[in-house]
């Protein structure tokens, strides 16, 4: 241990001094001794002894014995500790057998910190693994080994660690995840041909590498909408040219019974993809391996330069290596770790129970649809579920003022680090979070094993509540890569979250998602801000997906200033196109997403509460706002560590055309100008993408819209809602006159039908359709009247026609110069007259009306 000595060289006797004066002396230095800054300092090295004293020269050989030292120094309010307690670890790796715990007795204080930190600026790794050694190239004849097989597979016998088989779900050859054993190579998955939810049985295609005997044992991974599940095969039967399934329970019921989300059957987008894994006759590539739990031996096809004798292969034995657990009244406070790497970790419990995820990992204790909709929450709901929490590498509950600085989480099963309940002012600061299983870090409760999901979560003491929580700057790259339906950042119910300048990547769902609850009703979210972030490469798996997803009210929160960009085109989405850069969920309230990059405005704002506010999101933010997020220059140093894009997989991308939407009200109740201003501001609008005649109400915006405008105009309650997207007729000035547009642009509506005369009809679409080759004088006029664009919708009979002019310029002013020296266009609209009419609510002699914008 190391104190501060700098007066201890002059408390020797000199030859001068009598007693009486060198006691006083002594006491004089020995208040000083106590009144200076002082600290303890505790060594652990690999080559160490837990019946050592701890000091650098002598050092601990284990975390658990260096914080027990800690510990009793509190306990005994040793004067030695008022500056804190230092923990350093020298290079090495720490092989774990048991978690290692942090309790409210091993506390720091404000002014007396304990902290555990890196020696050097090697790795210091504290590992759940076991590293398996006597590799051997296998000779023998292996039962069920495909025949491309023979000849290249290595075996090795596997420990029994407390006399018990062990059990994993993962491989770690050179620090490089190897791929347990399946039925398809690469991302390459079948289709399901059914599933019998009343039977809990699902027909799969008979395939010609699946020995049908053998398949009891296997798991099924079936991909559903925004999840996946991991089923363990309880027998499996030839039915004609398919082969049916039945499951174990208890992952059989809940499969079948619940409702969200649940297999999908398509005939144009394709059924639910599966696969098939964990048997020894799909080892049939390099990378792959298989544990033979019978006989205790694993067998592994090597990758290309792997070498029996200097290979270091890696299997998970922990489920949670670093366990930070106080009480609600208790507790544990200020502890940092500094500069140290969490490795190898388990989660069993797809092995033992399956895996039926609700959204973002948590898996369903219990799930089914209600007969009769309605909870006294929520009218329309329809389904009922109660939820567990996939296990972490790194968990807290109830801790406060713990910061993870420069750590890095690595080759897990499960979640990275999960901020559980009652955790309050924890930072997590320049870190690596990689090759994780399932989400990178989770943050809140989400919900009670015994609460149903959708109710709100305000419990009577705000204490076990997540809050004042920070995430920054850290480094999110590869996870999700096992439960594929988890996520980058995951927040349930929190307050006062900041998740800021953290780069998130290579994630098979959503970036961040944040709340829990799906609904309005107040609950103990609030003030959560999502700042300066930076999503790319992410739903390389699972669509109804964002960059940033929110879900409930959670008043005063904040999405700005991120860039979000480069989702992937996911090969087995149920619907190709439900994917988005931002996505406010049911019930989100109260939520201002504004200044963030994206592409283009592919948002979704799903069954949302009141008091959103969108404003300035896109591609068109300035510039600074996409280069500043994201890693700050301190800490760009991680991006060392980022994992590299597929490159098979394509990047979506989101076109934006024109579409009108209709809104008819009864009586002329067509909202007031406050009411739309509200709903524009909530909905991702200006309040001048609006236009009114008598009881008509139109939107006039882009594509990208249509899903969430089907849904929250809604609201408005109108007895007709239509809209245009059937775009038959386009004069555009560059293409038709090439001459260039102007950058701002005013839009003058009309609206018309056609005759009822379905040849007549035909006829008219035949003319527009040709006019440009025949009637090359109509786009002279418009060209000579400035027009910008001419373009033409239909819905049934009822056409909208949008003239764009340049702003600021009059219809009027500028429609006589179509006709000028140019008597076609007269021509033209006298032969167009037989084929119009005017609509419901037009006067006698009036054809075409003027919607007026609202301003």
């Amino acid at each position: 241990m190391r104190k501060a000595n700098f007066l201890f060289g002059v408390i020797f006797k000199p030859w001068f001094m009598s007693t009486q004066t060198n006691q006083f002396v002594l006491i004089i230095l020995f208040s000083l001794i106590n009144l200076t800054s002082t600290a303890t300092d505790i060594y652990v090295s690999s080559k160490g002894n837990d019946y050592n004293v701890g000091s650098k020269e002598k050092p601990l050989a284990t975390l658990h014995s260096a914080l027990r030292k800690a510990r009793e120094l509190r306990r005994l309010k040793d004067p030695t500790i008022q500056n804190g307690i230092k923990i350093y670890v020298e290079n090495g790796v720490y092989q774990l057998s048991e978690p290692i715990v942090l309790r409210p007795e091993d506390s720091g204080t404000k002014e007396s910190r304990t902290e555990i930190i890196n020696l050097s600026n090697q790795k210091v790794i504290f590992s759940g693994g076991i590293t398996l050694k006597g590799w051997k190239k296998v000779t023998s004849n292996v039962a069920g080994l495909p025949k491309k097989a023979i000849g290249k597979i290595w075996s090795v016998d596997l420990p029994s660690p407390g006399g018990q088989n062990l059990l994993f779900r993962q491989l770690w050859v050179n620090d490089k995840k190897a791929i347990r054993a399946k039925d398809k190579n690469g991302d390459s998955m079948g289709r399901i041909l059914s599933w019998d939810a009343k039977n809990q049985t699902c027909k799969i295609p008979l395939g010609q590498n699946i020995n049908v005997a053998a398949m009891a044992g296997m798991e099924m991974i079936i991909h559903q909408w925004w999840a996946i599940a991991n089923l363990r095969i309880k027998s499996a039967k030839v039915i004609e040219k398919a082969i049916e399934l039945t499951f174990m329970q208890p992952e059989s019921r809940i499969q079948s019974e619940h409702p969200w989300p649940a297999p999908w059957i398509s005939a144009k987008t394709g059924n639910s993809a599966f696969y098939l894994t964990n048997s020894i006759q799909f080892l049939d590539e390099p990378g792959e391996w298989f544990e033979d739990l019978r006989n205790q031996k694993l067998y592994y096809w090597p990758r290309n330069g792997e070498q029996t004798s200097t290979v270091k292969a890696v299997v998970p034995q922990l489920e949670t290596l670093l366990k930070i657990e106080g009480t609600i009244d208790h507790p544990v406070q200020y502890i940092t770790f500094r500069g140290i790497s969490f490795q190898h970790s388990t989660w069993l419990r797809p092995s033992k129970e399956g895996h039926v995820p609700h959204q973002a990992g948590m898996y369903m204790l219990d799930a089914y649809k209600l007969k009769i909709p309605g909870t006294a929450d929520k009218a329309t709901l329809e389904n009922q579920a109660w939820v567990g929490r996939p296990a972490s590498a790194v968990l807290l509950n109830y801790a406060n003022n713990t910061l993870f600085e420069n750590c890095r989480f690595e080759h897990f099963a499960s979640t990275g680090l999960d901020l559980n309940k009652g955790t309050t002012e924890n930072i997590v600061r320049g870190s690596l979070f990689k090759d994780i299983g399932g989400s990178g870090i989770l943050v809140g409760t989400f919900s009670d094993e015994a609460t149903e999901v959708h109710l709100p979560y305000n419990p009577k003491d705000l204490r076990e509540v997540a809050t004042n929580n920070t995430i920054e700057n850290n480094l999110i790259t590869d996870v999700t890569n096992e439960d594929w339906g988890a996520v980058g950042i995951g927040a349930g119910y929190v307050s006062d979250l900041k998740i800021i300048n953290n780069e998130i990547n290579e994630v098979n769902y959503s970036g961040i998602s944040m709340g829990w609850g799906w609904t309005k009703t107040p609950n103990v979210m609030k003030n959560n801000l999502i700042s300066a972030n930076k999503i790319h490469h992410y739903g390389k798996k699972m669509y109804d997906v964002a960059g940033i997803y929110m879900l409930s009210a959670q008043p005063e929160s904040q999405i700005v200033n991120n860039a979000i960009f480069d989702i992937y085109d996911a090969t087995y989405a149920h619907l190709p196109d439900h994917w988005f850069y931002i996505y406010t969920d049911e019930g989100s309230s109260g939520i201002t997403i504004k200044n963030n990059y994206t592409p283009a405005q592919k948002y979704l704002q799903n069954a949302n509460g009141p008091d959103n506010v969108w404003e300035n999101n896109g591609a068109d933010v300035v510039k600074s706002i996409r280069e500043n997020a994201g890693l700050q220059k301190d800490f760009q140093y991680l991006l060392k560590y980022n994992s590299s894009p597929s490159a098979t997989q394509k990047i979506k991308t989101a076109e934006a055309k024109q579409v009108v939407f209709e809104l008819i009200f009864k009586d002329k109740n067509v909202p007031s100008e406050k009411e739309i201003s509200v709903f524009a501001r909530e909905n991702n609008l200006l309040q001048t993408d609006f236009y009114q005649w008598n009881n008509r109400l139109l939107v006039y915006t882009n594509s990208l819209k249509i899903e969430s405008l089907n849904q929250t105009l809604k609201r408005f309650k109108a007895t007709e809602l239509k809209l245009y997207d059937d775009l038959f007729y386009n004069f555009n000035r560059e293409k038709n006159c090439g001459l260039a547009t102007v950058k701002e642009w005013d839009h003058v509506i009309l609206s018309a039908n056609l005759v009822a005369d379905e040849k007549l009809q035909k006829e008219y679409l035949a003319y527009h359709k040709t006019q440009f080759e025949k009637w090359p004088e109509l786009s002279k006029g418009f060209c000579n009247a400035d027009f910008q664009q001419l373009v033409i919708f239909k819905n049934g009979r009822q056409l909208m026609l949008i003239i764009s002019i340049p702003k600021g310029a009059n219809l009027d002013e500028l429609n006589p110069k179509t006709t000028e020296n140019n008597p076609r266009v007269d021509e033209w609209n006298k032969l167009m007259s037989k084929y119009q009419e005017g609509f419901e609510g037009a006067k006698k002699d009036e054809v075409w009306v003027f919607f007026d914008k609202i301003k």
